[in-house]
């Protein structure tokens, strides 16, 4: 039987509070880096609230709990991560004084303690049911008209300096000062070469953030400067058989996802053989040999009549399937990821196929050209898609990201992915169903200790009706600005003090 730990209150913020001072070093335009020094004497130099918390070997439960839905806030959001440990802190540090200080429970208890740990969960439970039913509305009435829009639609005047000041501000906090302005102008370039024609920002926004491990390479021991976008896509392997195209030709290209010769055993199956004839038994296995011999045969003459030269294979080919594709001069790439398939695939417009018998034309990519690319130390096959912006409307490119250390590569990269998450979060469309709900659940009897000094309930509800539907909670783009006269104490003027006592009294 497992026994139960009972945290007291003081513990809990003590746990949190050690969080936040870790973060708070690094919190805010004039924060600064944190070094860690891994065991195998490894360095790493980060600003980023997710990447220093995953850092921390953390031995209590609670604190690996909240470490875990930082990460998870943040895996979503792409950012935030600092502010969330702060904004608990202090909310812990409130209810542990509010609870010490004026108990709220009338029940008599046996000591001061318990009466303190009830008092206590009597204000979270209060606070949590305010964030599930309020905050929402709350903050769509008295911030967002605070914010204005920023889009990809228009590149010039107003809206671009508010759109790159953005940027430039997530990259500021997240990498300094030094590289924000480069990143920046990286981030938007990458964002015109996907950004698909009449449709909206979030489609594309999506688009890159699901395909970002494909869509991005990294490259450690250049400057960061050598960062840029190559046209096409990088598929991170290099040709199993020998390649001789070097220059821009138009290529055929199939993707397989299975084997190109058929396999004696697979997983899971079990060879029986009988106890007879022995050589019956032999010549069966090497009938088999040869029929698996000559299917193979098959379907590199199927592949050559249809005029592919390049095989995308899923999976580890054969030696016989390589030599023979070798002296077919086929080009062919094996344990190609399932990332890089995926985004071959949407972006050919073909579907990978498990046998070459049944292969029709639907099923081959004519591509620009194939290629191997060198990028460090590492050479990969570069491919371009034919037809792309007529047919996708967007230009496909690929991101290269370089560092002098692998550790600074992977947090440019992390980066860049949080950006995208960022810009996605602000551009997911707010449907007009959810803001009429989110307005219903919220009478004009509870802006009252929000517009009472100034106007009637009434008019208060009809004003907060007014500016929901004006604001940009139905455009999608909306921000907030931070750090400025404008946004300075923009919280305070918006969620009074009293309206938030109001839920723990």
């Amino acid at each position: 039987m497992l026994e139960l730990e009972h945290l007291h209150l003081t513990h809990v913020v003590q746990s949190v509070s050690a969080l936040e001072s870790v973060v708070l070093r690094s919190f805010g335009p004039e924060g600064g880096q944190v070094l860690f020094t891994r065991d195998t004497g490894q360095v790493m130099l980060s600003r980023s609230g997710k990447r220093i918390l995953s850092a921390l070997h953390l031995e209590h439960p609670l604190a690996r709990m909240v470490v875990e839905c930082v990460w998870k806030h943040s895996t979503i959001t792409g950012d935030g991560s600092k502010t969330f440990v702060l904004l608990l802190a202090s909310l812990l540090r409130m209810i542990h004084a509010s609870a010490t200080k004026e108990p709220h429970m009338s029940q008599p208890y046996n000591s001061t303690e318990t009466t303190e740990a009830a008092s206590a969960r009597h204000l979270a439970d209060r606070l949590l049911d305010f964030a599930l039913t309020e905050l929402d509305a709350l903050i769509a009435l008295n911030v967002l008209p605070h914010g204005f829009c920023v889009s990809l639609e228009d590149s010039t005047g107003k809206t671009e300096q508010s759109f790159q000041t953005l940027l430039l501000t997530f990259f500021n906090t997240r990498l300094g000062n030094v590289y924000c302005d480069f990143f920046r102008d990286l981030m938007c370039e990458l964002l015109s070469h996907w950004k698909i024609k009449n449709d909206q920002p979030s489609f594309s926004l999506r688009f890159l953030n699901n395909n970002f491990p494909a869509l991005h390479t990294q490259v450690s021991g250049f400057p960061v400067g050598s960062s840029r976008l190559i046209k096409g896509q990088v598929i991170h392997r290099d040709f199993a058989t020998p390649c001789s195209q070097v220059n821009e030709q138009s290529v055929k290209a199939v993707v397989f996802s299975g084997y190109l010769q058929p396999k004696l055993l697979t997983a899971g199956d079990v060879l029986e053989l009988g106890c007879g004839n022995r050589a019956t038994e032999d010549s069966s296995i090497v009938h088999f040999s040869s029929w698996t011999g000559r299917s193979l045969e098959g379907t590199i003459a199927t592949l050559q009549s249809f005029g592919v030269s390049v095989l995308l294979c899923a999976l580890k080919q054969s030696p016989a399937a390589l030599a023979l594709a070798t002296q077919t001069g086929m080009c062919l790439v094996e344990c190609v990821s399932e990332e890089d398939i995926s985004l071959f695939a949407q972006l050919s417009g073909v579907t990978p196929i498990s046998d070459c018998w049944r292969i029709c034309p639907e099923d081959i990519a004519t591509l620009t050209f194939c290629k191997p690319i060198l990028l460090g130390a590492h050479r990969y096959v570069h491919v371009d898609f034919h037809d792309s912006e007529e047919r996708l409307k967007v230009k496909p490119c690929s991101l290269v990201i370089c560092a002098p250390g692998e550790g600074q590569t992977d947090q440019y990269a992390c980066a860049f992915q949080d950006a995208i998450r960022m810009l996605l979060t602000a551009w997911e469309p707010m449907h007009k169903s959810n803001i009429t709900a989110l307005m219903r659940t919220f009478p004009s009897n509870k802006f009252t200790s929000v517009h009472k000094d100034n106007m009637g309930d009434e008019t208060a509800y009809a004003s907060c009706s007014t500016n929901l539907h004006e604001t940009c909670v139905i455009e999608p783009g909306c921000v907030l600005p931070a750090g400025t006269n404008q946004g300075h104490g923009l919280i305070s003027k918006t969620i009074p003090h009293r309206e938030l006592k109001r839920y723990t009294d």
